[in-house]
């Protein structure tokens, strides 16, 4: 029964309902159903049935049209749909070793049909666009079609309108395609330029690392039609995250940088003004370029920086497209295509992969589709297949989304080029990701300097002996006919000239460039200095922004109806904005955004739960409590040129935060923020912290302001709910990379998120938020300090004078709060309450200025963390002028205790401490 569980699960309803379209258009629904649906035609008029389920007809009955026939009709049938589901499994995908018997159940004995059938004519042939044919004809077209360079792997569509698409550009364009001489000399010329650049440095700089392409070539010529092909179907702009095998020649084949330029990384002289800061290695750097296509058009071409970690770039890519389909194609997503090129073991391996392809159709992350291209080395550094992967193929992550994947032998460059265009066509048609895996081989070890013998003897015995691509495609046209074998040899000729040119170290003319609007708004910003955090900026707003903002936050439209709670918390944010004039922590978080919408930015702001926020304090958007209308109150901001856009995400932590990583690189003029349903939840996204949040400044030259806003705080929720871990963040603090902030105040919260926007460079900001301060009465802050003023790095105690003070406590967050109830309870003016809101860039000059004030006061540094993580360590780095104390829990393996009692006594004696 395994082969017919789909209707054992289906609703009978749905299948009945599929039933009256088919009866209504065949062709409307799916080609399964289609078939069932003749079947059980066919059974209804030759075999009825009685109301006591006995057939009005014996089985040996002959059926009208000759039942031998018909049934023989319906395993035709059977056949042809087995070869479009399992065939691929069969094709002759690999250049250098026989594929595995994969058991495709193909074989005519299981389909009831036998030799003596193959000459025998069919109607099914028709199915295939051949018309009635005989069983050898059908066979031999499947063959053609399923069982050549390409497998094509797309059966499990679940769409009719795209599995219909799939099936016919299949079977009609396999038939049909024929390259025609300018495409075969276009795919000649790229191999040629592939090839040359790889022994250009394979003679120039024997053994250095460069991560060849040798023996996946045909990438060159691949990528080059997709652009091609995609500036023909309306595309502007794309954009490739890559790693590092092949980023070279795509550098220099496809976006035109010159070998002189690559012959100065190699040289380690690259022009100190195009790396500053620390640089990275020559296969990391990114790149962008203006392409004329075949039409005359320009089409942008970027490949996006990126670390040795594989695949993260990934989401980066998706978001940079995305800030970019947003702002510079009105959301037109067809006019910038994401290309992602793949490893086999990384995009099988890497659990990033699931979580980009899980985005990749969800409202606030989708691109309009990419384009996976892996180059399949068939080996994953020095790990074959077998142990690299549980799955069949390295790609089988698509099937979770529908879809489609074209595995194409990597030394037929024709059969790729038509694999690219054809997923190229896909995406503009549909909007969706297809994938095109290219079975090659690596010529070297991981890089060239490796020994891959070691590990695969037998399989680089072969591959020692194999042609490379551009040798093989030379051989193929000499051997299909004159036209061809002319063009081979003018081509040889000039692939010889062109290698001994580059050899010559002849000179290149670098492609013009063009900077596109949003790259001249980056353009206008500069580096930071120093002196730019000696003090912030104003950023107060007009009464007159704060009034519309109240006015969007309190109204909604008529007949929307909101659940009690909701309503009453209107009442109180109207009563907060008109009548109090006291903001609380969503009022001021929410007034930040809408004034940035104000003066005309983008705001973002995508995490778990943060529409509503995972405290229940943020409201951004409503809910009708009949229809579940959803109702953004910032997108009816009186003014504001952009929409709200917030986004509850998948519960992923690095895709997300890579893709917003990634928004934030495309557009200086957007606050992008990326909220953790609890700060220690960014654990998962730790290699976007490490490889590009806080460095891409210095390693890529490559300004970014995303902020990070982080759940932290110590209220007995037990060890995964306590700590945002802000010694990770801090560690990472040198150079003025970032800004880490624990803030205590909402005016300050709304202060920090505008100077975000304000400062003419920009910062990523990591901020610790809170949790219980987002209700505490205490947190508060008037209208009159958003009107004026700028961020405050540190905050002194206003309510004890200098002269009194004998222990003057540094803190930062709420604990303060907790340290303020102790000191008004015990009315104790002997001890200063100072709040360092910001930890990094370390406010120096600030703290000075408060502490220099307390003559002989002894000096604290109270946290509530444990003494290894939390703040200290940076102090003590940071803050050296200063011989401080430390109050703080005791070192822990464990950021929290999970016990309740426990934490209580644990505050309790920090608290004590402070004011012994």
């Amino acid at each position: 029964m395994d082969n017919y569980t789909y209707l054992s699960n289906a609703d009978p309803k749905a299948i009945e309902s599929l039933y009256e379209q088919y009866k209504n258009d065949p062709s409307s629904v799916d080609e399964g159903w289609r078939k069932f649906f003749e079947g059980f035609l066919f059974a209804q008029e030759d075999y009825p049935l009685l109301p006591n389920g006995k057939s009005t007809a014996t089985a040996s009955a002959p059926s009208k049209g000759g039942g031998n026939l018909s049934e023989k009709e319906v395993e035709v049938q059977k056949l042809i749909h087995a070869y479009r589901s399992r065939a691929h499994l069969r094709s002759h995908t690999n250049p250098v070793r026989e594929r595995r018997d994969r058991h495709p159940i193909l074989d005519l004995q299981y389909f009831n049909l036998s030799e003596s059938d193959l000459d025998t004519e069919f109607q099914a042939g028709e199915e295939l666009g051949i018309g009635k044919a005989s069983l050898r004809k059908i066979i031999e077209t499947l063959k053609y079609i399923y069982e050549g360079a390409v497998g094509f792997e797309y059966m499990y569509v679940r769409n009719p309108e795209k599995l219909n698409w799939l099936r016919q550009r299949i079977e009609k364009d396999a038939l049909d395609f024929n390259p025609s001489k300018d495409q075969r000399k276009r795919i000649l010329s790229k191999l040629n330029e592939a090839v040359v650049f790889e022994n250009f440095l394979h003679t120039k700089y024997l053994g250095q690392k460069r991560f060849s392409l040798e023996g996946g070539e045909t990438t060159i010529p691949a990528l080059d039609a997709i652009i091609n092909k995609g500036s023909e179907l309306g595309v502007e702009e794309v954009m490739i995250g890559m790693a590092h095998r092949g980023r070279l020649n795509v550098l220099a084949n496809i976006m035109g940088k010159t070998y002189e330029q690559i012959f100065n990384e190699f040289e380690g002289g690259a022009t100190p003004d195009l790396t500053m800061g620390d640089g990275d290695v020559k296969y990391h750097l990114g790149f962008s370029s203006q392409i004329k296509t075949h039409n005359g058009k320009d089409v942008e071409v970027k490949l996006a920086p990126n670390p040795s970690h594989l695949e993260a770039v990934n989401p980066v890519v998706e978001g940079f497209v995305r800030a970019k389909g947003d702002e510079e194609y009105d959301r037109d997503r067809s006019k910038i295509l994401p290309i992602l090129i793949h490893g086999d073991a990384a995009v099988a391996g890497q659990g990033i992969m699931y979580e980009v392809v899980q985005m990749s159709q969800l409202e606030g992350y989708k691109t309009g589709g990419t384009i996976h291209f892996v180059i399949n080395n068939q080996v994953g550094f020095t790990t074959d297949f077998d142990d690299a992967r549980s799955a069949i193929y390295c790609t089988d992550v698509a099937k979770m989304i529908d879809a489609p994947v074209l595995h194409v032998n990597g030394d037929d460059p024709e059969a790729v080029v038509f694999c690219v265009q054809f997923a190229t066509e896909y995406r503009q048609k549909f909007g969706d990701d297809i994938f095109v895996d290219m079975v090659c081989y690596r010529r070297h070890g991981h890089n060239e300097s490796d020994e891959p013998k070691f590990t695969q003897p037998s399989l680089y015995n072969k591959i020692s002996k194999h042609p490379n691509p551009r040798e093989v495609y030379n051989k193929f046209l000499i051997e299909k006919g004159e036209v061809e074998a002319a063009l081979a040899k003018s081509m040889d000729k000039e692939f010889r000239a062109l290698l001994q040119d580059r050899l010559n170290l002849v000179k290149q003319k670098p492609l013009p460039y063009v900077y596109q609007p949003l790259e001249e708004e980056w353009r206008t910003l500069r580096r930071s200095k120093p002196e730019d955090f000696d003090k912030s900026p104003e950023t107060g707003v007009s009464q007159e922004t704060i009034d519309k903002v109240a006015e969007a936050l309190t109204n909604i439209p008529k007949g929307f109806k909101p659940i009690k709670q909701i309503e009453k918390q209107l009442k109180q944010r109207k009563d907060m904005f008109f009548k109090d004039k006291q903001l609380n922590w969503a009022g001021g978080e929410l007034l930040a955004y809408g004034s940035l919408l104000l003066d005309g930015k983008m705001v973002r702001l995508s995490g778990q739960d943060v529409q509503r926020g995972t405290f229940s304090h943020r409201h951004a958007v409503l809910r009708d409590a009949n229809t579940n209308e959803a109702y953004n109150s910032l997108n009816h901001l009186e003014g504001a040129k952009y929409n709200f856009e917030i986004y509850n995400s998948l519960l992923s932590e690095f895709g997300v935060m890579g893709f917003e990583f990634g928004y934030a690189m495309a557009n200086p003029n957007a606050l992008t923020i990326w909220e953790a349903q609890f700060g220690d939840f960014a654990n998962g996204a730790q290699v976007m912290v490490d490889q590009f949040l806080s460095c891409s400044e210095t390693k890529w030259q490559r300004m970014n302001g995303l902020v990070l806003l982080l759940p932290h705080g110590y209220e007995g929720q037990g060890p995964e709910h306590s700590n945002a871990r802000p010694e990770r963040y801090l560690q990472l603090c040198a150079e003025y990379n970032m800004v880490v902030t624990n803030i205590s105040t909402p005016a300050n919260l709304f202060h920090a998120l505008r100077r975000q926007l304000t400062w003419d460079f920009r910062k990523p900001l990591v901020n610790m938020s809170p949790k219980s301060l987002l209700r505490h009465p205490r947190v508060v802050s008037d209208v009159s300090e958003f009107t004026t003023g700028s961020f405050q790095e540190v905050i002194a105690d206003a309510t004890v004078k200098a002269k009194d003070v004998k222990k003057a406590v540094l803190c930062t967050g709420k604990v303060y709060y907790d340290l303020l109830e102790r000191q008004e309870k015990e009315k104790r003016k002997d001890v200063a309450l100072i709040r360092v809101e910001q930890l990094h860039p370390f406010p120096k000059a600030q703290v000075d200025a408060i502490l220099d004030q307390y003559k002989g006061a002894e000096m604290v540094w109270l946290q509530e963390e444990p003494e290894n993580m939390g703040y200290w360590s940076f102090i003590e780095r940071a803050y050296k002028e200063r011989d401080l104390t430390l109050i703080s829990r005791k070192a822990s393996a464990s950021p929290a205790t999970g016990y309740a009692k426990v934490h209580n006594q644990e505050q309790e004696e920090i608290i004590n401490k402070a004011f012994a």
